[in-house]
């Protein structure tokens, strides 16, 4: 399927969830519209990375992809204050403005060139890079990279989702779902979800922590963006995974003194603290980078199948935490908050040890090594 043809789709699915929300009055209706506007944002949420990365240049694809992350935020922050003025129904028919406004301008926008290529349209291929690099830009070495890339892969057929687990795409995988198990699992969903409780249970004002958190997420994303071909995907994320690490022991260490009765006066402010290092850590760099690297580093025969598989897999683990949150803390504060910050350590080891800076390198290059270090491997040792 064509990425603007899927994400027509994913549209259309959000405008229907979001009406049979807002019309309903019948519950079960709201269960449909719910699962409507999940399937259209689980969609969104692979196809627009992917298509951002395949039609920026190398040296923005970074800044440009995680600017999605930044929408987000912003999307779900005047979300909750317009909530605070309007019914639910109303805030529901107001989630169909921006789809619908999306839905039209998709009419607008040109296929990935490196899509075009798979399918055989070389010269419709060459002539949307020129457009979208400027009449005045020279695309010859881009689009002969793309077209070689690309006659290669045709080499292979399509892979199937059991294709995926072949020696060769091994490495991509691992990191792909490495990194979004690992994100999610940190405990991300939770910590946002359940703040409110969080504050409350730790002795602050649940509206003051709300508000600091919103006036963290949004800066702290922002400044994501700004670095992300700066500084490069590694060094963020390795900042990124300390500070949610820090963020969630601070916490974890906020209830163990409650729990002990020592320092009252204290832990109420380290429990401010830690959620709002784990919010701004994570907005920073985890928040976002997955889905980059996530866009970068499958050969296009593959995009769909690994895409599908690690898109699942990230929603699976946030769906598991949510659910799991309340009967975590309720088992144990201290002990929720020290898991997860173990996880986000854990997190820091797996970027160090495996995760290859993607900074400044073509999707090609980027998915060439990825794949190529097997295949070498294999020539070596026969």
């Amino acid at each position: 399927m064509q990425v603007v043809e899927a994400m027509c789709f994913s549209h259309i699915f959000c405008i229907l969830g979001w009406l049979c929300i807002a019309i309903t009055k019948v519950a079960w209706w709201l269960y449909i519209g719910r699962l409507m506007v999940g399937c259209g944002m689980g969609l969104l949420s692979y196809v627009v990375p992917i298509y951002i990365a395949e039609i920026t240049p190398k040296n923005l694809r970074g800044g440009f992809t995680t600017i999605h992350q930044l929408m987000i935020c912003c999307g779900v922050s005047l979300t909750y204050l317009i909530g605070e003025f309007v019914s639910w129904r109303v805030l529901a028919l107001l989630g169909t403005i921006p789809c619908a406004v999306q839905l039209l301008g998709l009419l607008f926008i040109p296929e990935s060139p490196r899509w075009l290529a798979k399918v055989g349209r070389m010269e419709e291929s060459e002539s949307t890079l020129k457009n979208l690099r400027g009449e005045n830009a020279d695309v010859y070495d881009e689009a002969n990279e793309i077209k070689d890339y690309t006659e290669n892969l045709q080499k292979e057929s399509e892979a199937r989702m059991a294709d995926l687990f072949q020696r060769q795409y091994f490495k991509s995988l691992t990191v792909g779902l490495g990194l979004m198990i690992l994100q999610q699992f940190g405990g991300v969903n939770g910590i946002a979800f359940y703040a409110s409780s969080i504050f409350t249970s730790a002795g602050f004002s649940d509206s003051v922590g709300t508000i600091a958190m919103v006036a963290v997420q949004i800066p702290m994303t922002a400044l994501g963006v700004l670095l992300m071909d700066k500084s490069g995907r590694r060094p963020l994320l390795l900042v990124s995974a300390g500070g949610t690490c820090l963020g969630c022991f601070l916490a974890g260490l906020s209830f163990l003194l409650q729990d002990l009765q020592k320092c009252k006066e204290v832990s109420p402010i380290l429990a401010l603290g830690g959620v709002l290092v784990y919010t701004g850590s994570f907005s920073l760099g985890m928040g976002g980078i997955p889905w980059v690297i996530m866009s970068e580093i499958f050969p296009i025969n593959v995009k769909g199948s690994a895409g599908s598989l690690v898109t699942l897999i990230s929603w699976l683990g946030s769906w598991i935490v949510s659910y799991a949150f309340n009967f975590l803390v309720g088992w144990n504060s201290t002990g929720t908050f020290f898991i997860f910050s173990a996880i986000c350590g854990l997190t820091v080891v797996f970027v160090a040890k495996l995760v290859t800076e993607t900074k400044g390198r073509t999707l090609e290059e980027i998915q060439s090594s990825m794949t190529s270090r097997i295949v070498n491997t294999d020539t070596s040792s026969a």
